[in-house]
């Protein structure tokens, strides 16, 4: 029996498909007279695969079957809106009863919330091994730690301070690596986006309050996340990854897109003409980086991410060429073309990576 301890949920499940996929393509040529196994070993593979299935369940609580899939699917879907639901009731219940407490039971509440919603998550992690109530309760508990923040400097009468999300960003981290909560890291990572472009726009002389008017913060960040999961491996936590590198990307995007089109929030010392033109070049050649990088590493999702920011880049630049002087048929008959011609050059690239591909490593994806 293989070493299950050392796979990842994803990996596990994928094992667990690919058993599947083994049965049902054994069944078939079964059927049709391809295949035939004597009674002792094919008594023997099915055995196998049922300690197999079993092992993996009890392990990494994968799903055996479609229907569980999509009930796993259905349950993160209902733990997720759970969550926001507690954290709104936490919220409003704060602020509707706060004023009849006297400022060392304000104190007390503030401190007891996020300590006791700790040891919740805590004990839930302990008796629940599927850990979907151990996450709900983590994104209680990290929305208890924010509310705790702010109500302390309302309190104290503390300045505004930048600060305040790198402390959210500290404990959604903690709480995303203790739990493997993918929704509590990319809190987390919003936080810091935050917290490093505030800071960054105080060096520059800027109000920290309006660090989201300067996309250019926010650009050295998304590269270090983008970087992090190649130079730290992420292999233990489920889906942390691919969080880091599309979240990364896509904020990493929005800046260069907005940047693109309004030169005016830019720091570069150029007029608007040639900063415009800088970031649309950029913006091009690294959404086709980005899907080059995912044909590579076999990353559909970062692929996709990047086909459709050059998409957006391609038709924006269409916009601004075409919009004003051209009948408005005439402009969309174009777009229909160029998605034609995209549609061209991934066919070409699909041909080209499966003609590539050795007849053996067919048979093993």
């Amino acid at each position: 029996m293989p070493n299950l301890s050392a796979l990842s949920k994803t990996q596990a499940q994928a094992r667990v498909n690919q058993i599947r996929a083994f049965q049902a393509e054994q069944q078939l040529l079964s059927e049709q007279g391809i295949l035939k196994l004597d009674d002792n070993t094919s008594q023997h593979l099915r055995q196998y695969h049922h300690n197999l299935l079993h092992q993996l369940q009890q392990s990494q609580d994968i799903d055996l079957n479609d229907q569980a899939s999509h009930l796993s699917l259905g349950m993160q879907i209902v733990s997720f809106l759970g969550a926001l639901a507690l954290a709104a009731s936490l919220f409003f219940l704060f602020y509707q009863y706060w004023g009849y407490f006297d400022t060392p039971l304000q104190l007390g509440i503030l401190i007891s919330a996020p300590l006791l919603s700790l040891g919740l998550v805590s004990w839930l992690y302990r008796i629940d091994h599927t850990g979907y109530y151990a996450k709900l309760a983590a994104l209680v508990s990290f929305a208890a730690w924010v509310l705790n923040i702010v109500m302390l400097g309302s309190i104290f009468n503390l300045p505004a301070s930048p600060n305040a999300f790198a402390v959210f960003a500290l404990y959604a981290f903690l709480l995303a690596y203790a739990l493997n909560v993918r929704l509590l890291l990319a809190a987390g990572m919003l936080c810091s986006y935050l917290f490093i472009g505030a800071r960054f726009g105080s060096w520059m002389g800027s109000y920290w309050v309006s660090t989201g008017e300067y996309p250019e913060h926010f650009l050295l960040t998304s590269l270090l996340f983008f970087l992090l999961p190649l130079i730290f491996t992420q292999q233990r936590y489920d889906g942390f990854a691919a969080i880091y590198q599309i979240l990364a990307a896509v904020v990493f995007f929005i800046a260069i897109l907005i940047l693109a089109n309004w030169g005016s929030v830019s720091y570069l010392p150029w007029s608007d003409g040639v900063i415009e033109g800088l970031y649309q070049v950029l913006g091009f050649v690294c959404s086709a980086l980005l899907v080059l990088y995912g044909i590579r590493q076999q990353a559909a999702k970062l692929m996709l991410t990047g086909n459709v920011f050059f998409a957006l880049f391609l038709y924006t630049k269409f916009f601004d060429w075409w919009w004003d002087g051209l009948p408005k048929y005439l402009f969309f008959f174009l777009l229909g073309l160029t998605a034609i011609l995209a549609l061209l050059i991934f066919n070409r690239l699909r041909l080209a990576v499966q003609t590539a591909a050795k007849p053996d490593e067919v048979a093993n994806v």
